[in-house]
């Protein structure tokens, strides 16, 4: 996984709102939304649940970012 698709995982995590954390990354939400659904289909997991206006990690999803903070740390 590219650091770069780390941090966009990160801050969807972070903010659970697709919209919100594409715009705080630059981007347009339509290849934010596109990152992670390539990032699930990597492993083959579901890394979120999804409602109308709002995401949350799922099992694999906490340890997939749990793990990932910590790359993201020491990438710096």
């Amino acid at each position: 996984m590219e650091i770069r698709v780390l941090k966009y995982f990160l801050m969807a995590a972070w903010e659970e709102n697709i919209a919100r954390a594409a715009d705080l990354l630059h981007l347009i939400q339509s290849t934010l939304s596109r990152q992670l659904i390539q990032l699930e289909e990597e492993p083959g997991v579901i890394l979120f649940g999804r409602s109308k206006h709002r995401i949350t990690l799922t099992e694999d999803g906490i340890r997939r970012a749990s793990s990932g903070a910590f790359v993201e740390t020491a990438e710096r």
